[in-house]
């Protein structure tokens, strides 16, 4: 809900909008909208994402997350433990064959056979899942981005050395997933696995977009 809040605020400013154009757009009153700002309302999952298609964040869906029981679970005075429900943003699972391809805007909720992931990074851009395939980004030391893992991809950040990134190349029809890397003035993909060659990055190359996030599932 706190990101949420602050992402609406933001928008808000950005987009020079009141509470009561913002209100007009989403079919509430200037008030409830006060109070869903202020916390002393929490609104629905609907109201949530009409906000934030409202504000032209039609890539962004705020879903419930249930992170597990609370502290009341291990209290034996208390009958029914409770669980902590948080907000977060789902994005959908992309392939490798089409990374980035899929178009969130025709989404909310709701094509069949579209996986989604939840995360609470706010992504700039229409943001996607991959897994990770292979061991070419497995470190033998250091930051490491092993098989099976889950990265989330924002197409909107910009790619800067140095930066985990998903690019497209003339050697392969599918995205590659490297490390964006600068040795005397000229960019490389470099894969996190020394046994791999790095990848001279050229006009024939193309960036799909910046690795924000990684995460294990078990």
């Amino acid at each position: 809900m706190d990101k949420w809040i602050a992402l609406v605020r933001t928008k808000l400013r950005e987009q020079k909008l009141t509470q009561e154009k913002l209100a007009e757009r989403v079919g509430a009153s200037q008030g409830g909208v006060g109070h869903w700002l202020n916390k002393r309302r929490q609104p629905d999952l609907l109201t949530m994402n009409k906000v934030l298609h409202a504000l032209g964040l039609e890539h962004l869906e705020v879903a419930l997350v249930i992170r597990g029981r609370n502290e009341a679970a291990n209290d034996p005075s208390v009958d029914e433990p409770t669980y902590d429900i948080t907000s977060a943003f789902r994005y959908p699972v992309s392939d490798w064959a089409t990374a980035g391809q899929i178009n969130e805007k025709v989404l909310p909720g709701y094509q069949p056979g579209i996986r989604f992931e939840v995360s609470d990074h706010y992504a700039k851009g229409a943001a996607f899942w991959l897994q990770v395939m292979g061991d070419a980004m497995t470190a033998p030391m250091g930051v490491s981005v092993p098989q099976g893992m889950m990265i989330l991809v924002d197409p909107d950040i910009e790619a800067q050395p140095g930066k985990m990134v998903i690019a497209r190349t003339p050697e392969s029809t599918e995205a590659t997933f490297r490390q964006l890397s600068e040795e005397s003035g000229q960019l490389y993909l470099k894969p996190l696995n020394p046994t791999y060659p790095k990848v001279l990055f050229d006009e024939r190359c193309s960036i799909i977009g910046v690795v924000v996030q990684a995460s294990t599932k078990f």
